[in-house]
């Protein structure tokens, strides 16, 4: 039979942090719109593209970093929202 769909997530999971970078910005038109730090050594980072799909990526200080999660209809500014939602003055 056919083979499956390869996922975006079977070709990179992990690689050097600039060209994981390179990747999203370019085949996937993402840009970083969020990060924290996981610990000294980590920081999480939330990557989006203009329809909402979104990736999950931990950025090592090793210079390395790599794709936790992918997925779709991402949605932001909620806690925005419902602030708004219980006091509309």
């Amino acid at each position: 039979g056919p083979a499956p769909a390869a996922s975006p997530l079977a070709e990179v999971v992990c690689d050097s942090t600039p060209r994981l970078k390179a990747r999203l910005e370019g085949a996937m038109n993402q840009r970083r719109q969020a990060m924290g730090l996981r610990d000294p050594e980590q920081v999480m980072e939330v990557w989006l593209a203009p329809g909402g799909a979104w990736t999950l990526v931990a950025a090592y200080a090793t210079g390395r970093s790599c794709i936790l999660a992918m997925g779709e209809a991402w949605q932001d500014g909620l806690a925005r929202a419902t602030a708004a939602e219980r006091d509309p003055s």
